[in-house]
């Protein structure tokens, strides 16, 4: 096995762990509105390793989140969403520098519009049988709320990192 290899997975586990504790036990979380920053750990493996790796990583932090904490039932949609999110986020930051707010608006627009409120919400409204009006006002003004704070903190943790990772390497 490569170090390249080894390093992905001693990296995905980490961020997998992280992930886990900013998603569901530092959280703010209701039953329709979620506010999390299990991003921040997703977004820097996805810059680090590329899109597929980062997906996989996304799947499995929500699949595990979901088997080890029990915070709610498993339901397979949301394990693609985190796919999708992880490998937004690898597609568009693996091997870019530098990184600013010229090319994280993108990403985070994606991820809040395709997965946020698209894809989340058709999963709300199937698994709790509600009305996408009932939970969409809600969740779109959660995710403009949040939408710039996301990528603030994404770039004050992204930069930093970016440095270590890069002497590291």
């Amino acid at each position: 096995m490569s170090n390249e290899k080894v390093r992905a997975m001693i990296y995905g586990g980490f961020c997998i762990s992280f992930i886990i504790l900013l998603t569901y036990v530092f959280s703010i979380q209701t039953v329709f509105i979620h506010i999390t920053f299990g991003f921040l750990p997703l977004a820097m493996y996805g810059a680090w390793f590329g899109p597929w790796r980062a997906g996989v990583i996304g799947a499995l932090a929500n699949f595990l989140g979901t088997a080890v904490l029990g915070l709610g039932a498993f339901f397979p949609g949301f394990m693609l969403s985190d796919f999708l999110t992880g490998w937004i986020y690898g597609f568009f930051f693996h091997n870019k520098q530098p990184v600013g707010w010229k090319e994280a608006w993108l990403p985070f627009l994606l991820v809040m519009v395709i997965v946020h409120l698209g894809m989340n919400t058709l999963w709300l409204m199937l698994f709790y049988d509600k009305a996408a009006s009932a939970i969409f006002v809600s969740r779109l003004v959660k995710n403009i709320v949040c939408y710039p704070l996301e990528i603030s903190l994404f770039l004050m943790v992204y930069r930093p990192a970016a440095a270590w990772h890069l002497q590291k390497s």
